[in-house]
């Protein structure tokens, strides 16, 4: 059965769904993305995700063609015609198609891309084992530069760290901000346990701030932890009693290791597998 994706308000084959090569997202990144998971065929905090994607589209001045109500109907629409039931939804919004060169005012008609799929999760033995990461020296974007709450298609600061970690044989690398302080993972939240404290870098730290990371802060806040939002160095990391990491596709997946050095006694905590285990309740309706 062919994937259908969603383009422009049409459900099309995948071989059919084409954008041109003139398009200013494929030119120079200039766009905005959401990664959104499915579970039980519904669409995992789909309002949420939806008012994010507008929110980076408003930063950079990029005019989504149809209202948020249009676009989760889109989304769930994409999702039932490909029977979905567990899996993920890449929701992407490029700013069109224009001349060569960086003026917008030479853009336009906005594409609107949905693209509903399985996806491919750490392997299962590692929420068992735990993460053993790096720490890069690639360094998150400076957010005077590029906003780390615009969650944009050039993905190049995350993809040069993502290199080194996976160079060293690390599923993951932790990525430092321009004072040298924790922001965050390639593509995942970090956070650090220590004397059942739960601590995570805070927005103007650079991160981006993660749906999942906020729905871990709600339920570990429940469930009676102290949550606190600070500024982390590697030595809070390097002497947590535990460690975890929060993402779309990660959910909630312990981390036993930074840069060789052992974190905790080097397994999961009883903490990051209790919070594992409430997202994917959470998440699951159960």
């Amino acid at each position: 059965m062919s994937q259908k994706i969603y383009l422009n308000g049409q459900l099309v084959p995948e071989a059919e769904a084409v954008v041109s090569v003139f398009d200013h997202g494929l030119l120079y990144g200039d766009g905005v993305f959401e990664g959104i998971r499915v579970y039980n065929r519904r669409v995992f905090m789909l309002p949420e995700h939806v008012e994010r994607l507008y929110e980076s589209a408003r930063a950079i001045r990029l005019e989504i063609p149809i209202s948020q109500e249009e676009m989760t109907e889109a989304v769930e629409k994409t999702v039932a015609a490909n029977n979905i039931e567990d899996g993920y939804v890449r929701l992407v919004i490029t700013r069109g198609a224009g001349s060569l060169g960086l003026d917008i005012r030479r853009t336009s008609n906005p594409q609107v891309i949905i693209i509903a799929a399985t996806i491919s999760l750490y392997d299962p033995e590692l929420y068992e084992k735990g993460l053993k990461i790096i720490t890069a020296s690639t360094i998150r974007n400076h957010p005077c530069a590029v906003s780390p709450r615009i969650k944009s298609l050039n993905y190049l600061n995350n993809i040069l760290a993502k290199i080194e970690g996976t160079d060293q044989g690390a599923p993951e690398a932790l990525m430092l901000n321009h004072k040298g302080d924790v922001a965050e993972c390639t593509g995942d939240n970090i956070f650090v346990i220590k004397q059942g404290i739960i601590r995570t870098p805070p927005k103007d730290a650079g991160i981006l701030e993660g749906i999942t990371r906020n729905v871990v802060i709600k339920l570990a806040r429940e469930a009676g932890y102290a949550v606190e939002e600070v500024t982390l160095q590697r030595h809070d990391i390097y002497v947590a009693d535990e460690c975890f990491l929060t993402g779309t596709a990660a959910e909630v997946i312990p981390c036993v290791s930074l840069d060789g050095r052992v974190i905790g006694d080097g397994t999961p905590g009883p903490i990051s597998r209790q919070l594992l285990k409430a997202f994917q309740d959470f998440a699951r309706g159960r």
